[in-house]
């Protein structure tokens, strides 16, 4: 086997996807500045512990674990900021009123989401701590379109779900864990005989509501039908209340809008609203979302919050290609009249190659339109011949 080959599902970015891909996240974090959000770095690897904390088993099984040197103790290359974020808003920060973040970095996993995808994301996110209303879910969601946008996705689907209900019939049937567990994997899977099968164990008004929950996918009828075949349990009730206030205000930025009380993207640490937008052609999610209310008490601060991410490799299809630019060649050479013409043109944003010495042949790889020469005494860029 040759050394140089790559893992399955590890890419190198080449010229000029990388370009595209680098000028989208500049313009993301752009977005998000000028929205309030402020930049944070977290780093590639942390403790196990602290990945995990709040996130339940949701992400134990994506991450890579390897042997700290130094203390002897449990390390794993982050798949997933979100928890980082979280610790930083409840361990260092500490504010207490809301917080908005951001961050743009690569994670590792162990598998890819699919088939075509990578092991390696290059995740860009938004966050909001402190407010525990659906104004901040509509924030967070309406950011997510505004950058879906900026990046050239059209027509955007979105699928909104709420995991509050399933956790009310949960609670209401008293479901042991493992149950809870089972029909959670079932209506994932959107698997109605199992789920059907697993219902038969919870009291007959909750096994109802649980065989329904398959059928709630759809329009802005799905939310009338679920008010009027789900329990009427104050918690379904304000999770149907809070669905209904966002969709109100998303619904002019979408090409089309879903519910689907079946979604339980994430229901380990997810506590409220979740979400999915999906751009056309593309069957898996291209940036997803929801609220985590409680992830932040493992690191000793529980704060309500709410968030979205995507991946910018995902993406890079719909990324629309950098304006081009002019490359101008310059010849090697000490004379201070050049170095002074080369510093100015780059100082305003031209892109300035020297022409290195014994590369003649190769000059056209360079793919400089125009050069620099010396003409009237001075030097000026001219259009390059044969270019």
């Amino acid at each position: 086997m040759r050394s140089w080959i790559l893992p399955e599902f590890i890419q190198d970015i080449l010229p000029p996807e990388a370009a595209r891909i680098e000028r989208a996240r500049r313009m993301l974090l752009d977005l998000f500045e000028v929205h309030g959000y402020e930049l944070v770095m977290p780093p590639l690897v942390e403790y196990v512990e602290s990945l995990l904390s709040g996130t339940g088993s949701d992400l134990d099984l994506q991450l890579l674990k390897v042997v700290d040197q130094l203390s002897g103790r449990l390390m794993g290359v982050r798949a997933d900021t979100t928890p980082q974020v979280s610790r930083i808003d409840a361990h260092l920060l500490n504010r207490r009123g809301v917080a908005r973040l951001c961050y743009a970095g690569s994670v590792l996993r162990a598998l890819p989401s699919n088939l075509t995808g990578t092991r390696e994301p290059l995740q860009v996110g938004a966050e909001i701590y402190g407010h525990p209303g659906p104004e901040s879910d509509v924030e967070i969601q309406q950011l997510m379109l505004k950058a879906l946008r900026l990046l050239g996705v059209p027509a955007v689907h979105l699928d909104l779900g709420h995991v509050g209900v399933y956790r009310a019939l949960a609670r209401e049937g008293g479901l042991t864990d493992t149950l809870e567990s089972d029909l959670f994997k079932a209506l994932q899977a959107k698997d109605v005989s199992q789920v059907e099968v697993l219902a038969a164990g919870a009291p007959a008004p909750i096994a109802t509501a649980l065989r329904l929950l398959p059928e709630l996918y759809g329009g802005p009828e799905v939310l009338a039908e679920a008010r009027r075949r789900l329990p009427a349990l104050p918690d379904i009730r304000r999770a149907l209340d809070d669905l209904e206030s966002i969709a109100s205000a998303l619904a002019p930025m979408v090409g089309e809008l879903c519910f689907d009380l079946a979604e339980l993207r994430g229901y380990h640490y997810h506590s409220g609203a979740v979400f999915a937008a999906y751009g056309p052609g593309c069957p898996s999610a291209i940036a997803q979302g929801g609220r985590y209310d409680e992830v932040g008490s493992a690191f000793g601060r529980a704060r309500p919050a709410t968030g979205f991410s995507l991946d910018l490799r995902q993406l890079s299809p719909y990324l629309p290609q950098p304006p081009a630019r002019s490359r101008i060649l310059a010849p090697c050479s000490r004379d201070p009249d050049l170095t002074q013409a080369i510093e100015a043109l780059r100082s305003r944003g031209e892109v300035v190659i020297v022409d290195l010495p014994g590369h003649e042949a190769f000059r056209d790889e360079l793919g400089c339109d125009q050069e620099l020469k010396r003409l009237d005494g001075r030097w000026q860029v001219v259009p390059r011949r044969g270019s």
